[in-house]
């Protein structure tokens, strides 16, 4: 690992993912100053924030040069899919995140399903389409459940399973002909559904060189039980042991090496978090997805996890030095409870007063994602998934009554969260 590290870090973002990584960063033995944008109420807490907003590339860069910035850390999805790490870079500002290209494994769904194809990598069988009729009719040749995603970016919500052929037929409509997810639904994907438990590998790529981050499970649906719509995430784990040491030296063999080597091989000079999206089938590892960047709630439970240092690990691939790192891993379970606002994925209402409990237990923190603070000092709700409530214990029952307990503590009238998350994993545990 590199031993000069950087001595100012931008974060661009304004969700629990970024307020993750501000802390972590803050962890470092570099003790780099760490600022924000746009950030949010309690990022605001840890740094400096900037009111800047995530796609306005120009002021972003321009904050970096003004400030003095030595390394940017990007968030979302959205500012790397319209290129602020090529201008980053095009100012001679070294960025961790994919450029626009490699960005595009995110932004298209269709552009990442053709390389899984063309390169063999395990996945569901699909189709494109952009016309209502033949989408149509290829659903009817298929089995239900049937899965209908939105070729572009869509905030985690651009997917439906559908569980009907009329369900099936509505996605599509929607999508084609209602505009729900705007040009992002313009073209859409239809693929087999594909059964079994899902896991989240995250990967730190420089090049052809990587590192699998810690393991860990996410739980889309807004309800108990995993019903109910698709959201951007209500809770994680790691490490989810459904993914044994073998079977995790399967998921490198058959997809991990197979994907870096398949996104070089297209060109892409990839720098930046992969995330792969796997569903665990009865016939092996299949790819539900690729995303170019850090997952959100996933990096909540991940980072608090790695004893190596965050800093020079970013740094490291950024500087394509990561060849050889070794990570060091804490033996603690993390889990992560989302809070969201009440109607979450949909209409849901903002300026809701959000009270906290006086302190926290050891290994609990509260990490925000949509709150603002009024003029009178009061922190609100102020997006779809507010608050994120992450324990670290010695057992994964120890981190869920502790996450579950501070989040009974927080105080506000339209908060919603799952009470089941890990659910799968205590199962399986005496």
């Amino acid at each position: 690992m590199p031993t000069s590290l950087p001595r100012s870090v931008l974060v661009v973002g304004s969700g629990g993912r970024e307020h993750a990584l501000v802390r972590a960063l803050h962890a470092s033995p570099a003790q780099p100053r760490v600022i924000c944008a746009p950030g949010n109420a309690g990022i605001a807490q840890d740094a400096a924030c900037f009111a800047i907003a995530a796609d306005d590339i120009a002021g972003l860069v321009a904050l970096a040069q003004r400030e003095r910035i030595e390394f940017v850390v990007v968030g979302p999805e959205v500012p790397l899919s319209l290129g602020l790490a090529d201008q980053l870079i095009a100012a001679g500002i070294p960025v961790y995140g994919p450029k626009a290209d490699g960005a595009r494994l995110e932004a298209s769904k269709i552009f990442t399903k053709k390389i899984l194809l063309k390169h063999r990598i395990p996945t569901a069988p699909a189709a494109f389409f952009s016309e209502v009729a033949p989408a149509l009719a290829y659903v009817r040749t298929r089995s239900i459940p049937i899965v209908i995603k939105a070729d572009g970016l869509a905030a985690g919500k651009g997917v439906v399973v559908a569980q009907s052929a009329a369900e099936a037929e509505s996605a599509v409509r929607d999508m084609l002909e209602g505009g729900r997810f705007g040009a992002s639904g313009s073209q859409l994907l239809v693929e087999d559904c594909l059964f079994g438990e899902e896991t989240s590998i995250l990967v730190v790529v420089s090049g052809r060189d990587y590192v699998i981050l810690p393991t860990s499970q996410d739980h889309k649906r807004i309800g108990d039980g995993d019903t109910g719509p698709n959201t951007g995430g209500m809770g994680t784990y790691s490490p989810a042991e459904v993914v044994t040491p073998a079977l995790l030296e399967r998921i490198d063999r058959e997809i991990v090496r197979p994907s870096v080597d398949a996104i070089a091989a297209e060109g892409i000079d990839y720098c930046g978090t992969l995330f792969i999206g796997i569903m665990l089938t009865p016939s092996g590892p299949s790819v539900i997805e690729y995303n170019a960047r850090f997952g959100d709630p996933e990096t909540q439970v991940v980072l608090p996890r790695l004893a190596t240092d965050v800093l020079g690990l970013l740094w490291a691939a950024t500087t394509r030095r990561l060849a050889g790192l070794t990570l060091a891993l804490r033996p603690e379970h993390a889990m992560c409870v989302v809070i969201a606002a009440k109607g979450y994925p949909d209409a849901y209402a903002k300026g809701d007063v959000i009270t906290f409990p006086a302190a926290l237990p050891p290994g609990v923190s509260i990490l925000h994602a949509g709150t603002a603070r009024k003029p009178t000092g009061e922190m609100v709700m102020n997006g779809g998934r507010v608050l994120g409530v992450t324990a670290l214990a010695p057992t994964l029952r120890e981190a869920a009554d502790n996450a579950y307990a501070v989040c009974d503590q927080i105080g506000c009238v339209s908060k919603v969260y799952r009470r089941d998350i890990g659910a799968r994993q205590l199962n399986r545990t005496p």
